[in-house]
């Protein structure tokens, strides 16, 4: 597959899937990014200020492993929260970041994280097989200076094995060794989190 197929292909993959995370309402006006791998190392990301339900091809651009881009468009200001993600663990091609109700909630309830036991859901998490499992989702203060908080996120990806992080009053960040992983790692979590939000006395 050439470079051109294979950017044509992926950026159908995160036009699709901001269609269908839309469709939840989980990136109200023009907020949230999504990004992905592509064979050469290169990442498709969307362009800045788009609305994600109504992505059109040429908003997909291309950046470098450093977050620069690499045809003259600009890419989100969180686009180092997506490359510390790809540099660190290879098996990631996609990163998504809704700004989703549910996540926002949990935020402000849980503070420092959430933790998620127990529940059958868990096992549409990558590497989990059985119910049985607990699964804590850390939570970030909400830091305009990016590298800043790219440097908190790094400090904890160093300390334990994570699926998704939240950041206070912003939305969630969740990976997958593909678009489609990284959807059904959301969908789950989303799910979870309300769960936990009505538990808690959240309606």
């Amino acid at each position: 597959m050439n470079y051109t197929d294979d950017f044509s292909q992926v950026a159908q993959q995160l036009i699709d899937a901001g269609r269908f995370i839309d469709s939840k309402g989980w990136v109200p006006a023009t907020s949230g990014n999504f990004s992905a791998r592509l064979a050469d190392g290169t990442i498709a990301i969307t362009v800045s200020g788009k609305h994600k339900g109504r992505l059109q091809a040429d908003d997909i651009m291309r950046i470098d492993g450093n977050g620069q881009s690499l045809d003259g468009k600009t890419p989100s200001a969180e686009t180092l929260l997506h490359t510390q993600l790809y540099q660190r663990f290879p098996v990631v091609h996609s990163v998504l970041h809704p700004h989703s109700l549910n996540a926002t909630l949990v935020s402000r309830v849980f503070k420092t994280e959430i933790v998620l036991e127990n529940y059958e859901l868990l096992k549409a998490l990558s590497g989990i097989s059985t119910h049985e499992s607990r699964v804590a989702i850390p939570i970030f203060a909400n830091d305009q200076n990016i590298p800043r908080l790219a440097e908190q996120v790094a400090g904890y990806l160093d300390r334990q094995h994570l699926h998704a992080y939240i950041i206070d009053g912003h939305g969630l960040y969740t990976w997958g060794n593909s678009v489609q992983e990284a959807l059904r790692h959301l969908e789950a979590l989303d799910f979870l989190f309300e769960c936990e939000l009505k538990l808690h006395g959240v309606k």
